[in-house]
């Protein structure tokens, strides 16, 4: 007998590459925690009153796999707005960040706020995500630069997942941006950064992967590779964000070290896409940041579509130029933005959001053995959750074979 069985539902398993994967008056069968059974109902193989210790009955509603937000910022101290009133009278994102603002400003208020502080507004800024439908979400430190906060934004982002219906993937940024400190010493920096602050958090048990900014305005690949080079001594995957405001290199970098991802990627070159394509790295693009920004030029979604490349889509939700909060909106931007299909930008956050967190065996599609993680949709058709903005259709997830909000 299986724990719970779900009948009179549609499916979207995105199990198939191209495709949603459609289910159409189908069942889910769940034991401890996973998948058991899946297909058409009239295929179960028994009355399904006998088949399971609970029967949910939906009302012929959309499933899908659970959301996955591979890329965000959430734990930080403050806000920018008064950024992003200078950037729409005209003042560039770098102008800002070498003037002093930026990722700067934030790392003073991450420094100065407590842990309690720093869990309460992250779980604000997440609360809107799970009420979407986000199970999984990436959570990167990056706002400390020093050894001190960069654990203490660790430590939040695992308290997060003891507080909240979500499982949380840390993400060591701590070549996020040079700090006050080591203020013309890019290389003394990346040196605490690799001998000191990355020890220290894997120490502790704090630290899932490693990500890196490669840009004109932060690390060069270089000074990145030294990074890898330390996240490798520890067997930590790495990621990176690259060619966001120029093309440096970074996606080749990425690809080289077999990384799982390389986000961002604006200005991501021929050879860099080949170079993705070749060892698998992840696409992650990241709309919010585009839109906020104000950039023009968009990823080569048409290349990376050509060469096989996975892409991904994330809210990058982050205090300064993405404080997006929905994962929805961000499916509709990467439509709309990027030319993605709504087929593309639902695989985008699912089954090719958790390949970018080294997830894809277990999560991000709907199959037999993989966790019971879904989402049940008042929505006609599967693109609907793209065709959308500002309304969510979320009837309840399902975590772990257990509804989460409606119970």
């Amino acid at each position: 007998m299986w724990d719970a069985l779900w009948i009179d539902i549609d499916i979207a398993t995105c199990a198939t590459p191209g495709a949603y994967g459609r289910i159409e008056d189908a069942a889910i069968g769940v034991k401890d925690g996973r998948i058991a059974w899946i297909g058409p109902r009239g295929e179960l193989p028994g009355p399904v009153e006998k088949l399971a210790a609970v029967l949910h009955q939906g009302e012929q509603n959309w499933v899908t796999p659970a959301l996955i937000d591979c890329h965000t910022h959430l734990v930080y101290g403050g806000q920018r707005a008064g950024e992003f009133e200078k950037r729409l009278s005209g003042v560039s994102y770098a102008d800002i960040s070498r003037a002093g603002g930026g990722i700067r400003a934030t790392v003073a208020s991450t420094r100065a706020a407590s842990e309690a502080e720093l869990l309460r507004s992250a779980l604000r800024r997440l609360a809107p995500l799970i009420a979407e439908g986000v199970t999984v979400v990436e959570i990167k430190s990056g706002y400390g630069l020093d050894l001190d906060t960069e654990l203490k934004m660790l430590r939040v982002a695992r308290a997060i997942e003891r507080e909240a219906p979500v499982e949380v993937i840390t993400t060591f940024l701590g070549a996020h941006a040079v700090p006050p400190e080591f203020e013309g010493d890019a290389d003394g920096y990346i040196d605490f950064v690799c001998d000191e602050v990355l020890p220290g958090a894997v120490e502790q048990g704090l630290v899932d992967q490693v990500d890196a900014f490669c840009e004109t305005i932060a690390f060069s690949p270089e000074q990145v590779e030294r990074v890898y080079e330390a996240a490798k001594l520890f067997n930590l995957p790495v990621k990176l964000h690259a060619e966001q405001l120029s093309d440096t290199g970074g996606a080749g970098l990425a690809a080289a070290y077999g990384a799982l991802s390389a986000d961002h990627l604006e200005y991501l070159s021929p050879a860099g896409v080949r170079a993705m394509a070749g060892a698998g790295t992840v696409a992650v693009l990241l709309p919010g940041a585009f839109y906020m920004l104000g950039e023009t030029q968009a990823p080569p979604v048409a290349r990376l579509r050509d060469a096989g490349v996975p892409i991904a889509l994330a809210t990058d939700s982050n205090p300064g130029s993405s404080p997006v909060t929905s994962l929805l909106t961000t499916m509709n931007m990467g439509c709309v933005l990027f030319g993605l299909t709504p087929v593309e930008a639902l695989a985008g956050v699912t089954r090719n959001a958790a390949r970018a967190l080294g997830l894809g065996d277990r999560r991000g599609t709907l199959e037999v053995g993989k966790a019971a993680d879904f989402v049940i949709w008042d929505i006609e058709e599967p693109a609907e959750l793209a065709y959308r903005v500002g309304f969510n259709p979320c009837v309840d997830v399902i975590r772990a074979g257990v509804p989460t909000l409606v119970g």
